[in-house]
């Protein structure tokens, strides 16, 4: 007969959150999130304290191994979430990664500042053509600003959270 527990805790008791975490998940897919990994990753952040293992979140979520590999496999690739391996436990566990959104702001800024390159020059070479050459400069001035602001934020974020008693 399986067992139904997490590390010795009933599995109903150790999923909490399941609602809001599915409907914060169901924003995200509205978003532009992919639904599974939406799914998976909530579920993470609603996870207790050492994660879940691809087995249970696939308990958790209702769906098979496959999707849930998929979802992880995407997920840590964004570097949204970890695996863990334990000692003397054969099967990995994952984990929300802690600030993930900051990590991906700050290495994503690199790409705003050359994609803004990218649309000078395409700018640059419509200088015949009003209405691209426009069009071009706009977006690439709101990427670099994008670039800017978004620094700031997560500047702004650190000294909030430094500010911030635990």
């Amino acid at each position: 007969m399986p067992d139904d527990t997490t590390d010795g805790i009933d599995a109903a008791a150790a999923h909490r959150a399941v609602e809001p975490a599915e409907q914060a998940a169901a924003m995200m897919t509205a978003a532009g999130m992919a639904r599974m990994p939406a799914r998976v990753m909530m579920a993470l952040v609603a996870a207790p304290e050492g994660g879940y293992t691809a087995a249970e979140l696939s308990e958790r979520l209702g769906v098979s191994a496959a999707a849930v590999s998929g979802a992880v496999r995407y997920l840590q690739q964004l570097h949204f979430i970890q695996r863990r391996s334990r000692p003397g436990d054969r099967r990995d566990r994952y984990e929300f990664v802690h600030d993930p959104f900051v990590s991906s702001i700050v290495g994503n800024l690199p790409v705003y500042s050359r994609l803004s390159e990218y649309i000078d020059d395409i700018a640059a070479e419509h200088a015949d053509d009003q209405g691209a050459h426009d069009r071009a400069r706009e977006l690439a001035e709101f990427f670099r600003f994008l670039s800017t602001r978004m620094l700031q934020i997560v500047d702004d974020w650190r000294a909030q959270r430094r500010d911030t008693p635990s």
